[in-house]
């Protein structure tokens, strides 16, 4: 089993700054990738961005350019650095992570509010 714990969620105004972190635990073998997905009320969850193992990364076109995702493999933990954050970002953020047996854990979420 692997757990995922989240944390930097908050409130924030537009064009301010967050940062998430996610942290997993437990049986956490080979290559694996993480990231983060948000659902919106309303809304399909969606992927914000990834990262594999070995550090090649993936974001939303909505996303690009305002937010920056890294990983620490020691520390299993991976974070999402974003910026220029706008009202349309509000969402709750999950984290995740596929393992290489393609199994995939899911965090409890964290909000993000975003005020204009």
């Amino acid at each position: 089993q692997v757990q995922l714990v989240e944390s930097g969620g908050g409130l924030v105004q537009a064009g301010g700054s967050l940062r998430l972190s996610c942290a997993a635990s437990g049986s956490i073998f080979g290559s694996n990738a993480m990231g983060w997905y948000r659902q919106a009320p309303g809304k399909l969850r969606e992927l914000v961005a990834g990262i594999g193992s070995g550090g090649i990364t993936n974001y939303a076109d909505s996303v690009k350019g305002r937010f920056t995702i890294s990983r620490h493999n020691a520390k299993n933990t991976v974070y999402l650095q974003m910026n220029s954050l706008e009202p349309e970002d509000t969402a709750v953020y999950y984290c995740y992570l596929t393992t290489a047996w393609k199994t995939d854990y899911w965090g409890q979420g964290t909000q993000v509010t975003v005020s204009s």
